[in-house]
């Protein structure tokens, strides 16, 4: 009866196996197939996680001040940041770094992102604030250039120069160039943000690319957290607003928002080619026109969003581009390497 009680325990657990290593293979480090699908679903949900974030920020923007913002979206993505590190195996390699300045670096550059684009929340519509955000791949190409000094060809220069056009036309409302109507000191203010935001989060990207030559992704995301969540807390000084019960729970979602954000941004690029995944980012111009729309009441001009398409196609032929390089200059290498043989 023991023994026959012990069989089909051993069954049970058996049939639940699967599942768990299933589970835990989905969320390792991998290696693991190419399935695109799944990262391109990943790369969706967490477009969704990081605008549903940026929305509840807006919501408390006018409760908080920027720094405790900050505090609480790093401190609590560092839940959901930890658990899927220890889950994944990778705890030990989170915390080896052999970059530590350059991992305080890449905090700076972020965390100066961070405030610049929830001060930008605080006075931009969120779909407005979101489309001047693209900008940033654009801004990429040329700190690339300028930085790390890759050869950017014609194709890539006049792609960013037509972005850059849709900058420009999702700005003049901001600053009443076509309607003075809206446009006040508080757009204008929020608008500047919006375009500081996205020259550090073009630089915190370059940043990355220089720590990857010797940092594991789990190191670049833990001591950003962590880094950042210490940078929020000095803020501390400049006085900090006491949260009720509700807001507290609003500040620990915007923080588990991010984290969880991150997580699915980071394994969405395991399960396929980063040109294709990269495209789904600007799905969150989707989340923050029907956001902006059911919960703040706003819809873009139209100007901003002939802007932002032009961005978006201009962001789009980038990423094509740098994959058809990053293919011919594999295929190069690989010839290099027979003629070696």
């Amino acid at each position: 009866m023991r023994g026959a009680r012990i069989c089909r325990c051993a069954e049970s657990a058996s049939r639940r196996a699967p599942r768990m290593v299933c589970c835990r293979r989905f969320f390792s480090p991998g290696p693991y197939p190419v399935q695109p699908l799944i990262g391109i679903l990943l790369k969706i949900f967490s477009a969704f996680a990081f605008t549903m974030m940026a929305a509840t920020i807006k919501l408390v923007s006018d409760s908080f001040p920027v720094g405790q913002l900050i505090f609480f979206r790093s401190a609590f993505a560092l839940i959901p940041l930890l658990i899927w590190l220890a889950w994944s195996d990778v705890m030990v390699n989170a915390v080896r770094t052999h970059n530590l300045k350059g991992h305080l670096l890449r905090s700076i550059i972020g965390v100066t992102g961070m405030f610049c684009g929830f001060a930008a929340l605080s006075y931009l519509p969120l779909s407005d604030a979101v489309a001047i955000g693209y900008a940033a791949p654009l801004i990429v190409v040329v700190l690339a250039a300028l930085v790390l000094k890759e050869t950017v060809r014609a194709y890539r220069w006049s792609a960013v120069a037509i972005g850059f056009v849709g900058v420009i036309l999702m700005l003049t409302p901001q600053f009443g160039v076509v309607d003075a109507a809206i446009a006040n000191e508080n757009r204008a203010l929020g608008a500047t943000f919006a375009i500081f935001a996205a020259l550090c989060t073009a630089g915190a990207t370059i940043q990355v690319r220089r720590l990857t030559a010797t940092e594991r992704t789990g190191a670049i995301v833990f001591y950003f957290s962590v880094f950042s969540t210490l940078i929020g807390l000095a803020t501390i000084v400049f006085g900090w607003n006491m949260p009720g019960l509700i807001d507290f729970g609003i500040l620990v979602v915007i923080g588990i928002l991010g984290g969880i954000g991150q997580i699915l941004l980071t394994q969405s690029y395991r399960f396929g080619d980063a040109s294709l995944i990269a495209p789904f980012e600007y799905t969150t111009m989707i989340w923050a026109l029907l956001l902006g729309w059911f919960v703040f009441g706003d819809w873009p001009q139209a100007i901003v969003l002939t802007g932002a398409a032009i961005v978006i196609a201009a962001g789009i032929f980038v990423i094509w581009r740098e994959h058809r390089l990053g293919l011919a200059r594999k295929k190069a290498a690989e010839m290099a390497s027979k003629r070696a043989i």
